[in-house]
């Protein structure tokens, strides 16, 4: 090998050195791209299987609450059945003492009764009806039931209702006569007396 030749190879050389030298940052730096592309994409994947887990999560707690209201809504309902149905035989229950009491005064009107049609005596058939009538004004006054006094009292429109009016008078009007007892059931108004208003 003469020297051109040698030193034409090792001129090549030297360029294949150089042009490998100015190509290696450039490798370098697809190298780093790809490496930080690859870093980024798995990032991405964490990122979205995180966000799947943290669904998947939110899901099963919204299973949980609607599981949890449903048995709540079943639980009220049946709570409010029961209550009506108690409600209901507290009102039947609530009769009974009185309609127990009332019975006596039904078996002593059945007995007044007998007596008139084997004896027609009028002052003992008399005599046993104030008597079976006393009877059921104290079982009435024993649950609360009180007439109410409207006989020559100022009218009011509470505990009396006027059924008749007479007198132009310009005085307040008063209570001249009761034509319809009145009554109250434990101090409220269940009936108010119908009565004749008189102003004077």
């Amino acid at each position: 090998m003469d020297r051109e030749e040698a030193a034409g190879r090792h001129d090549e050389g030297q360029e294949a050195a150089a042009d490998e030298a100015a190509a290696s940052p450039m490798a370098a730096d697809e190298d780093a791209g790809m490496d930080e592309a690859q870093g980024g994409e798995d990032r991405d994947a964490e990122a979205a299987r995180a966000e799947d887990r943290d669904a998947e999560a939110a899901r099963a707690e919204a299973a949980q609450y609607r599981e949890h209201l449903q048995r709540l809504q079943a639980e009220f309902e049946n709570y409010r059945k029961r209550v009506l149905k108690e409600q209901t035989q507290a009102v039947d229950l609530a009769a009974r003492p009185v309609i127990s009491r009332l019975l006596e005064v039904l078996d002593d009107f059945d007995l007044a009764l007998m007596h008139a049609q084997d004896r027609p005596d009028f002052d003992r058939f008399l005599h046993g009806v104030e008597l079976v009538y006393a009877k059921l004004i104290d079982t009435l006054r024993a649950e609360g039931l009180e007439r109410i006094e409207a006989q020559g009292k100022p009218f009011d429109p509470e505990l009396h209702e006027a059924l008749m009016q007479s007198g132009d008078g310009e005085g307040d009007p008063q209570v001249a006569d009761v034509l319809r007892p009145g009554y109250t059931l434990k101090g409220r108004v269940l009936r108010p007396a119908g009565v004749r208003v008189e102003r004077k």
